[in-house]
Formats: structure tokens, C-alpha cells, sequence
């Protein structure tokens, strides 16, 4: 009984470790997640921790998602001492190097929420990477003042 238990217990330890995860191609994507908005907000953003696993570099290309009208790519970088947020082109993911989306620096913008991101809910994001293609992301929908998970590596990031 106690190893049907443990068992038990180990593979919804390891589901939600998955459901976590997701690759396309070499690149490996990790912690998918966005604040809650408030309920007439017209705007969310998403944040993940992309890393390179192959020999050659990879590039976040684009972005969808069926919950805003338009996701685009992001950048905050301060200007004359003013934080100022620009979109990208492209998002260059290195081999071996962390880089980390999160608040403050490069981010997924939502714009034209169709509706609030609710707390503990999630939503699928589609990430669409020059080399290893589409894939589907489940965001995670984490509390309005939440900070971005802890990450080995995290402030190291690149954009094109």
C-alpha cells in the first residue's frame, strides 16, 4: 500500500513538474506565468524563462494568444533616467544561457484583453521561435503583485 501511495504521490509531483516545462525545438521553456488584471484592465503581460539546449542560438519570434486582441514582444530599458517599454523584433535565446522574461525587463504584452486574468487560472500562449517552431504554452495566472519564480541565472537576457 505505501509504495502504491508513494507512487501515487511521485507521479502528481511529476505531472506538475511537466506541466511546467515545454520545449520547441532546442529551446526549453520554463514557469509560464502573468499577474492578475484587474477587471477592466486592457492589458497583461506573460513571463517565462527560455533556454538554449542546442549548439546554435534560437530566436522568440512571435506571439499569439486567444485571450488579446494582439501579443507582441517587449522590452522595459531605462531612457534619460525615465523606464520606458519599446517592442522587439525577436528575443535571441542562447545555448546554455538563460534568458529570462520577467517585469521590468523583457516581457510578452498582452493588449485588448478579451477578459481579466484571473488568479489560478490559466490560458494558452502560442510562442512561435525562428528554428524550432510553434508551441503552445499553458500561463499560469498568478496574483497581482506576484515576482518573478527564482531562477538560476535569471536577470541574463538578450533581444534583437
Amino acid at each position: 500500500m505505501r509504495t502504491m501511495t508513494l507512487a501515487a504521490v511521485l507521479a502528481v509531483a511529476a505531472g506538475t513538474a511537466l506541466a511546467h516545462g515545454y520545449k520547441a525545438g532546442a529551446v526549453e521553456i520554463e514557469h509560464p506565468w502573468a499577474r492578475a488584471t484587474a477587471g477592466t484592465a486592457q492589458n497583461g503581460a506573460a513571463y517565462m524563462v527560455l533556454t538554449g539546449h542546442g549548439k546554435d542560438a534560437d530566436r522568440l519570434v512571435s506571439v499569439s494568444t486567444p485571450v488579446a486582441d494582439k501579443a507582441e514582444l517587449h522590452l522595459h530599458m531605462m531612457d534619460n533616467g525615465v523606464m520606458k517599454m519599446r517592442p522587439v523584433d525577436a528575443i535571441e535565446v542562447m545555448p546554455g544561457s538563460p534568458t529570462t522574461l520577467a517585469p521590468g525587463g523583457l516581457h510578452i504584452m498582452l493588449l485588448g484583453l478579451k477578459q481579466p486574468l484571473v488568479k489560478g487560472k490559466a490560458f494558452p500562449l502560442t510562442l512561435t521561435f525562428e528554428k524550432g517552431g510553434p508551441v503552445t504554452v499553458e500561463v499560469d495566472v498568478q496574483g497581482a503583485g506576484a515576482a518573478a519564480p527564482a531562477h538560476e541565472g535569471a536577470g541574463k537576457s538578450s533581444s534583437k
